[in-house]
């Protein structure tokens, strides 16, 4: 399976969605075009697990995903990650795909692949947009080791760690401390193994929990299950969202998910199984 450029219609459907005028084509690429256009999505795209709570099981196809994302949906990095680099392609940017891990010392050896990393090349420079992380960056970032790197109320830090893997370390406030990544190029394909995993098998946390996250310019927002939590400039807070209508009105009006395609009885559900899994979580310690 090969990453490929959107067709025509597609693109400029998608481009509509990130909101930019009928018919209007950005631009040549650039790093200020890449910008725009990562804001534009991290502005309109939420990350979203939902369809592996709701049991309905999707590909990692871009196009699959750029179609459900113009309805007011997101996915998690294959889906987002993916369809951005479909479409950069489609404006005539140098993409390329690469495996990354989340840093995580209970997981031996490294989860390959667990992550999409984005490498697109603009003249003699690399850049890292990344629009899958959920909480993770507001700008694309350049691939050169050093930091900090201080975006709003956020700073990060790239490591070359030897050969072609590097290391990003994410700010002490985000959800996760960062990820593994090697620059050596794969195919779509390469990922499809461990999309299957992190969406079907009980023991992936995306199965075990609904997850929603949007990093806006100051401030990223997350709500794991029935607990919100904010990161910002203050630090790190949580609480939790023991009401249906408010966590119903939180997935729509903070995270911008449109669920015009979800019956309100299976919506119900999500919500009634959600809030049963926060309750044992709470009995047991919260362990």
């Amino acid at each position: 399976m090969k990453l490929q450029a959107f067709d025509v219609d597609l693109r400029d459907r998608y481009l509509r969605h990130l909101g930019f005028a009928a018919g209007e084509l950005p631009g040549p690429p650039s790093s200020a075009l890449l910008r725009r256009l990562h804001h534009a999505q991290l502005d309109r795209v939420p990350y979203e697990n939902l369809e592996i709570q709701l049991g309905r099981p999707t590909t990692i196809d871009p196009r699959e995903s750029a179609n459900r994302i113009v309805t007011g949906r997101g996915g998690y990095c294959y889906h987002l990650n993916g369809s951005f680099a479909a479409l950069l392609l489609s404006l005539g940017f140098d993409v390329a795909l690469a495996r990354g891990a989340p840093i995580d010392p209970s997981v031996d050896p490294p989860a390959w692949g667990a992550h999409m990393v984005l490498l697109v090349r603009i003249g003699s420079e690399t850049w890292i947009p990344d629009v899958g992380l959920g909480d993770g960056y507001r700008d694309p970032i350049p691939l050169v080791a050093g930091g900090p790197l201080v975006q709003g109320p956020f700073a990060y830090r790239l490591e070359q760690v030897g050969g072609p893997f590097w290391r990003f370390h994410h700010d002490p406030h985000a959800s996760i401390a960062g990820f593994d990544f090697d620059v050596t190029p794969v195919p779509l394909g390469a990922f499809a193994a461990m999309h299957r995993y992190l969406s079907t098998s009980p023991e992936s946390s995306f199965v075990q929990k609904l997850v929603v996250q949007r990093r806006w310019a100051e401030h990223a927002l997350t709500l794991r299950g029935c607990v919100l939590t904010r990161a910002d400039a203050g630090g790190r807070s949580s609480r939790d969202v023991v009401k249906e209508r408010e966590w119903t009105a939180l997935l729509h009006e903070e995270f911008g998910l449109r669920l015009s395609d979800v019956d309100e009885d299976v919506r119900r559900a999500l919500w009634t199984r959600v809030r049963t899994a926060h309750e044992a979580w709470d009995r047991a310690g919260r362990q």
